[in-house]
């Protein structure tokens, strides 16, 4: 199968690979990704190792191999040694107006026929008040939580 994305590292850049092998002191993930680096190399001075020798020489998937040699291609050096930040964002079910009225509402008595408010019983009347269209019992615990309040 024919590669689709071909590494060259320059003269600079295996220079500093091999100093950081030879240092031996980074994470282990990035070391590790210098080695495929250096492993994959197609300029004239590199060995140019196909992805399953790369990966069987060192103890990795196919899949870790092809996904460095792509992120070497399209964002450098850098960014195919180092973690990728998480894409994903992450938004929150309760902002500030959400949070002061869960409080309002675990201050307030407890629901006919209970003693006191549980995490379920708060969820679901956020919800039935419509503060929020769906929130977890985590939620509301990590907000009473971050606010020191105490059910009990």
């Amino acid at each position: 199968m024919k590669k689709k994305y071909i590494v060259t590292l320059t003269q600079e850049e295996r220079q500093r690979l091999q100093a950081m092998l030879s240092k031996g002191r980074a994470a282990a993930r990035k070391l590790v990704h210098a080695r495929i680096l250096l492993k994959a190399d197609a300029s004239a001075r590199g060995p140019n190792w196909s992805d399953d020798a790369i990966a069987e020489g060192l103890e990795v998937g196919r899949a870790t191999v092809e996904r460095v040699r792509r992120r070497f291609v399209e964002e450098g050096l850098e960014a195919a040694l180092e973690r990728r930040k998480p894409r994903r964002e992450y938004r929150r079910k309760l902002d500030g107006d959400g949070e002061a009225h869960l409080v309002a509402l675990a201050c307030q008595q407890p629901p006919e026929g209970r003693s006191r408010w549980t995490l379920r019983l708060l969820a679901d009347r956020m919800v039935r008040l419509e503060y929020v269209d769906a929130v977890s019992k985590d939620t509301v615990s990590r907000v009473l939580k971050k606010t020191n309040l105490s059910l009990g």
